[in-house]
């Protein structure tokens, strides 16, 4: 399994390692897939400036507000909402 790293520069500049697939993106949110687990990048004016998903790399430019590691559910596992109503 690869390393995963994350470098920001001034806030306006995220290198990311690791990275399976880019899920959603606006210049709001871009949101991807780890090698384990996910990440959610916001902030303003955000675009993916490189994208090389066979070496596992992506840039992302704009304004960075917020960085963050998310679970991704596995299959089968049941939301909130799902185990509320039960």
């Amino acid at each position: 399994m690869e390393n995963h790293t994350v470098t920001i520069e001034n806030r306006d500049t995220v290198t990311v390692t690791d990275i399976r697939e880019i899920d959603s993106f606006d210049e709001e949110e871009v949101r991807a897939t780890l090698g384990k687990g996910a990440m959610i990048i916001k902030g303003s004016g955000l675009h993916i400036h490189m994208l090389d998903l066979d070496e596992g790399r992506a840039v992302v430019t704009g304004t960075v507000d917020s960085l963050m590691y998310v679970k991704v559910r596995e299959k089968g596992e049941k939301g909130f909402f799902a185990r509320l109503m039960k």
